[in-house]
């Protein structure tokens, strides 16, 4: 299977310095997934090659833990809260409206210019504060979907997109 030279490059430096054990993998992928945002199917089968374990079982652990992401994620992730205080205080609405924002459509979440990435979190910890959404870990307090838009505009804006 032909690699593109620099995943690889970066890819082995990561793995060295875990010292090739296949008991550093969720290090490795930990890692993997911090300098490129996600695990793309190319850098999962490179570390199978290179600790020498089966492409299923990096992929198991890929798809077991929820931190771990499958898909190019944008440059702002936006996490809406959808714990009980958030949804009796209406988050599904800023979660629509922001989807509908975005023009995301089925199983997308991410934004067709790359900018954003919405999900659902089960709980943020910040009841007191609900409706809540996080952009980058940032937490945006008694939100509406009117609130939630203008933020994202801003940051269109200041970004110049």
């Amino acid at each position: 299977m032909k690699h593109d030279a620099d995943l690889n490059r970066s890819i082995q430096k990561i793995i060295d310095a875990y010292g090739c054990e296949q008991s550093n993998l969720i290090a490795i992928m930990q890692e993997i997934q911090g300098e490129y945002k996600y695990l793309s199917e190319e850098a999962l089968t490179l570390v199978a090659e290179k600790l020498g374990i089966s492409t299923a079982k990096v992929y198991s652990v890929a798809t077991f833990y929820e931190n771990f992401s499958l898909e190019a994620k944008g440059r702002h992730i936006i996490k809406v809260c959808a714990g009980t205080a958030c949804h009796v205080r209406k988050s599904q609405p800023i979660y629509d409206a922001i989807r509908e924002y975005l023009g995301l459509t089925g199983k997308k979440k991410t934004s067709a210019d790359g900018m954003f990435t919405l999900e659902t979190v089960a709980c943020l910890g910040a009841c007191g504060l609900a409706p809540v959404m996080t952009i980058d870990g940032e937490v945006h307090a008694k939100m509406t979907p009117e609130a939630a838009l203008e933020l994202l505009e801003r940051m269109r804006k200041e970004e110049g997109v």
